[in-house]
């Protein structure tokens, strides 16, 4: 038995190819540039240039607006152009605003560089998504997701903490910070430039290249629509749970251990899960990532203890892990090959729009001033029932569209 085990296991593709394992990296770099200075750019902002926390959201705001905008189109660049152009010229420009960072001398010039930002970032992470399922092997390309999704967990869980460091060794200095952000752009530039990819067909446009299909899959809504639900529950909870725990719970340092925890529960849930996405059992993934969370949603919201703060970070983390990349399998399976980028980009988009609506709605929701029921418990209560649509739509009706409609 065990010597037919190792003989299908030495039939199959090699998925720690070569192109993969570079592209791996430019995630990792790329998110491990842009985490390094997000957690403190408040600071820096207010510490620099005088913002209160209202211009410090206007100037942080405009990023993430940028990076949705951005992400309606990039799949449909990525899908109608060379997709190592595309990987390089968006890679270069990520790259290049770090430099603006460097520059900046007012909080207008900052505002203007970090709004732009925004869009080479959101067209990166479509374009090394969608070069990263081309590379893989089409045996193991379920698999290959799953694991791809940790290099950006992994550069999460190092990234606040390099900065922390590197700001206390350089004596309060954020340009030392900017510069190694610039560093590590720059090798992921490098990085990108040695991947190989075929030669791929590009057809000329037709009367039909410019439908709503081009930029979103339309046959995925069902799966969009209950990706917004599940994360208008995550932004929710991972924008105030810092305050939260500051406030009601009385933890000044301890927002780092529970993020650390909440990455931890990804990458077990990753590592533990691809054995299910090898053998294609991707709504097998997608229901125990999807009920594992809504158990760590009911906890934070009814238990409001130090233990249930941070072991609603571990279970959440297992969530997310296992439910993420079986629900990126879903999108790409049910999208033609020349619509990858597409299926990219359109479940960042769902899942960048319902965090969106997430930190707006909490942060009415846990506003005390508004309303005698406007505290975090609302918050993260509605955190839970937003959750519970989510998990509802997908038991409804997502699982079932997904294995009647999927192409592989």
């Amino acid at each position: 038995m065990g010597g037919r085990k190792t003989e299908i296991a030495a039939q199959q593709p090699k998925l720690w190819n070569s192109n993969y394992i570079k592209v791996w990296l430019v995630n990792f770099m790329l998110h491990f540039a842009f985490t390094l200075i997000v957690p403190l750019l408040p600071l820096y902002l207010s510490e620099n240039f005088g913002a209160d926390k209202h211009m410090i959201g206007l100037c942080l705001a405009g990023y993430t607006i940028m990076a949705i905008v951005i992400r309606l189109f990039s799949g449909y660049i990525v899908d109608n152009f060379p997709r190592k152009t595309v990987l390089m010229i968006f890679s270069f420009l990520f790259a290049l605003v770090f430099g603006g960072y460097v520059i900046a001398g007012s909080l207008l010039v900052f505002t203007i560089f970090r709004t732009l930002h925004g869009l080479p970032f959101g067209a990166l992470t479509v374009s090394a998504n969608t070069v990263a399922i081309d590379v893989l092997p089409a045996e193991r390309r379920v698999e290959g997701i799953g694991y791809y999704g940790l290099s950006n967990n992994i550069a999460t869980v190092i990234g606040p903490a390099a900065a922390i460091f590197v700001l206390e060794a350089s004596g309060h200095n954020f340009q030392v910070l900017f510069w190694l952000s610039l560093a590590m752009a720059v090798g992921c530039l490098f990085i990108a430039s040695s991947v190989k990819l075929k030669k791929k067909e590009i057809k000329a446009p037709t009367k039909t290249v410019l439908s709503l299909d081009r930029f979103f899959l339309t046959n995925c809504w069902r799966e969009a629509l209950s990706l917004v639900f599940l994360a208008v529950a995550h932004g929710i909870m991972q924008t105030y749970v810092a305050i939260y725990g500051k406030e009601e719970l009385g933890i000044m340092q301890g927002t780092g251990l529970f993020f650390s925890l909440f990455a931890i529960g990804l990458i077990v849930s990753r590592l533990t899960g691809a054995h299910a996405l090898r053998k294609n059992k991707v709504s097998r993934n997608a229901s125990m990532g999807v009920l594992i969370s809504l158990c760590g949603y009911l906890l934070f919201a009814s238990v409001h203890t130090l233990p249930a703060y941070y072991i609603t970070a571990f279970i959440v983390g297992m969530g997310n892990g296992h439910m993420w990349p079986a629900y990126q399998t879903m999108f790409v399976n049910l999208a033609e090959n020349n619509k990858r980028g597409t299926a990219i980009s359109s479940i960042l988009t769902s899942w960048d729009f319902g965090g969106g609506m997430g930190i707006l709605l909490g942060g009415v929701l846990a506003d005390s001033s508004l309303s005698t029921f406007c505290n975090y418990h609302t918050a993260f209560w509605a955190a839970f029932i937003f959750e519970a649509i989510g998990v509802s739509c997908y038991f409804s009706f997502v699982r079932a569209h997904f294995e009647k409609n999927k192409l592989r």
